[in-house]
């Protein structure tokens, strides 16, 4: 370390970071002062001792974008799932939470911004979701209750003989004796009709609101019946729901199809492989063909 002693007054001194500038040195440290220089740099060398150069600090580092890149990723997965409810809305919670914490570390802006949107967007449309399925599922089950009521045919007692017809058969010995004709095979008693579960009732209801609420196909609503995300039927539930029901599959393939086209302005065959996607519908093929084919019908 030099001495202080040794170290030269304060002034102006050549700036050895930048040529032709000038950088105001205290007599001990270098400040953050700069000025043009006003002597060339070949004098100023050879007329004044210049003092030790200070350490200058690094420039130009890379900033993390971890948390960022997190955010983004999360915030696309979750606008794909924004219409699976709860789900959608937990991942889109995610996508919020990492862009936070990269906006709050200064990491990539837009990649924060676009994640912090694109999961607000999931949340809003998972909770949406969620709502009307449940208020149409309460009203579904108000104004159509499953129930399933057997009844036996009632027996009818058979018919006594009044005293008259009594006291007319003995006050007449001399009429002929009648026999009585065979009674007649009595009729089989219908088969009481199998009791469906309360279960399969419940997933059929389900069923039916996934596919005129949200035009799901047959495989995605088997899906949402029995996921633990979902509505967690079993699988014999959730296949007997969507055997029994009854729906146009490529309506709802159609339907969708030009859900896709309005809000996301997709192409015709995105919007085909997206609709046919192990990821995505899952309508079969043919639906997803029929869909585009007259998708501007």
């Amino acid at each position: 370390m030099s001495n202080p002693t040794d170290l030269p007054p304060g002034g102006w001194y050549p700036d050895a970071q930048n040529a032709g500038f000038d950088r105001y040195w205290d007599g001990t440290n270098w400040s953050d002062q700069v000025r043009a220089s006003a002597t060339p740099v070949a004098q100023a060398t050879a007329t004044a001792t210049i003092p030790p150069v200070a350490p200058q600090p690094a420039t130009g580092a890379a900033r993390p974008i971890a948390l960022a890149l997190a955010a983004l990723i999360v915030g696309i997965v979750a606008l794909l799932f924004g219409l699976v409810p709860i789900f959608g809305a937990l991942v889109g919670i995610a996508a919020v939470v990492l862009a936070v914490l990269a906006l709050r570390k200064q990491q990539s802006k837009g990649m924060a911004v676009a994640g912090l949107v694109t999961g607000g967007i999931a949340v809003l449309a998972s909770i949406s979701v969620t709502a009307g399925l449940g208020a149409a599922v309460n009203s579904s089950s108000v104004k159509d209750p499953v129930s399933i009521v057997v009844e036996e045919p009632a027996k009818s007692p058979s018919p006594s003989p009044s005293p008259t017809e009594t006291e007319a058969a003995v006050a007449t010995p001399t009429a002929a004796p009648v026999e009585p004709a065979p009674p007649a095979p009595a009729a089989p008693e219908p088969e009481a009709a199998p009791s469906v579960p309360v279960e399969y009732g419940s997933a059929l209801i389900k069923a039916i609101s996934y596919s005129e609420l949200m035009h799901m196909s047959k495989r995605g609503i088997y899906d949402q019946l029995t996921s633990e995300y979902g509505e967690q039927f079993s699988a014999e539930a959730a296949q007997y729901a969507v055997d029994t029901m009854t729906a146009d599959w490529n309506k709802n393939a159609l339907l969708k199809a030009r859900e896709y086209q309005e809000t996301m302005a997709m192409s015709p065959e995105a919007i085909r492989d997206q609709l046919a996607s192990e990821y995505g519908e899952k309508f079969t093929p043919e639906e997803a063909d029929y869909a585009v084919q007259n998708l501007n019908g």
